[in-house]
């Protein structure tokens, strides 16, 4: 009797601590699954590779991101690729091997940017890439202006200063670069249609504002004649103006450029350059780490997130 006594009670009871825990081993109880997936804020670690910091729009780009970073309490380390997609990888490879959550980049060249785009993917590091597109890899969203836009509202104003009649010397960025072909494409969507306009020389200048000079000095020689600069940057816009200054013909040809850097805004304001059309890059740096922000809590993000243009005419 005492046993059957035993068995019941301890059947009871094993019925009774079952019937307590109905969770599955492992799980909370408190819904704090979610929250414990989610890293605190001090504790991500965001990569940024910017293709050059010779230019002062990317200074602006990178401070934007660093300011946006810090004041959301994330670490962020920086690269300078300088110009160099060789340089770009390694600096990849680099930011791989330091445990960052995120890698936004800024493609020194579009195409040859995906390799290092891959590493990213194969190491599950989501990626952002910034002002310029990347050709291929796996990212999650692009962070820019409308470039083919800003090209066309370039090609308008230029067609307007010149009533639809003149000669056009267009000044191209890296060859490789999405901002130099969306630009481009703008442009020539505009003053390809116009039968009064001619655009007498376009080459590259590597978005450099020496270079810009140099390549203006050349043209000068070789084309003779013309009435308007479309410079893809206004790095080379300014070193065209160096150029036009010099031979005294700057009264006589209108310049745009493009990104609205500060000496760019000085020039427009002086009267040295006619437009540059305005990008905001603090503002796309602040919104890549907003960007950010949505990946590491795991939300949606949309694939495209634009910056608005502004055309700088005064």
């Amino acid at each position: 009797m005492k046993k059957q006594l035993l068995v019941s009670f301890t059947l009871g009871l094993f019925l009774f601590l079952v019937a307590c825990s109905t969770e599955a081993p492992g799980e909370a109880s408190d819904g704090s699954d979610e929250s414990n997936n989610e890293k605190a804020s001090e504790d991500v670690k965001v990569g940024l590779s910017i293709s050059t910091l010779n230019n002062p729009f990317f200074v602006t780009l990178r401070d934007g991101s660093e300011a946006s970073a810090k004041e959301s309490g994330y670490e962020i380390i920086t690269s300078d690729a300088q110009n160099d997609p060789s340089t770009q990888l390694s600096d990849i490879e680099d930011l791989l091997q330091q445990d960052i959550d995120v890698l936004l980049i800024n493609p020194v060249d579009s195409n040859a940017v995906v390799s290092a785009i891959e590493l990213a993917n194969d190491a599950n590091v989501p990626v952002i890439t910034v002002d310029r597109s990347a050709g291929g890899g796996e990212v999650v969203t692009h962070i820019a202006s409308d470039n083919v836009e800003g090209g066309e509202m370039a090609g308008d104003f230029i067609a307007e200063q010149l009533k639809e009649t003149g000669k056009i010397v267009e000044l191209q960025g890296i060859a490789g670069a999405s901002a130099t072909r969306e630009r481009g494409e703008g442009f020539h969507h505009i003053v390809d249609e116009l039968e009064g306009i001619e655009v007498v020389a376009s080459q590259s200048a590597n978005f450099d504002r020496t270079e810009g000079l140099s390549v203006m000095e050349n043209i000068l020689q070789s084309v003779g004649d013309f009435h308007a600069v479309f410079a893809h940057n206004d790095e080379m816009a300014l070193g065209a103006v160096e150029a036009l200054q010099a031979q005294g013909l700057l009264d006589n040809v209108v310049v745009v450029g493009f990104d609205a850097t500060d000496d760019a805004v000085a020039a427009v304001e002086e009267g040295s350059m006619d437009a540059t059309i305005a990008q905001q890059p603090g503002l796309i740096g602040e919104r890549a780490i907003a960007a950010v922000g949505k990946i590491v809590k795991g939300e949606k993000v949309e694939g495209f997130i634009p910056v608005e243009l502004q055309m700088v005419t005064e």
